[in-house]
């Protein structure tokens, strides 16, 4: 995954209160101390809900054919 590419969360963050399946934006990636990237996700006006730094077990690369598309299978809640 790479910079700017659109992803979908696999589980929900609670504690950022974003359920499983949102679509996020990586903003930044982080090689060290280990592979993580920066998410940004946002409401329908664009407006940021949250930015957070997620290793890649915690995300799917989604295409943009696929954005509009509710996710379904194991790691969805």
């Amino acid at each position: 995954m790479e910079l700017y590419d659109l992803v979908r969360l696999r589980e929900a963050l609670p504690e950022e209160n974003l359920p499983a399946g949102m679509l996020g934006t990586i903003v930044h990636v982080f090689h060290q101390p280990q592979l993580a990237y920066e998410v940004e996700f946002a409401d329908q006006d664009g407006r940021t809900l949250s930015s957070v730094a997620l290793t890649p077990e915690k995300i799917l690369p989604v295409s943009a054919s696929d954005a509009g598309r509710q996710p379904s299978g194991p790691g969805y809640e």
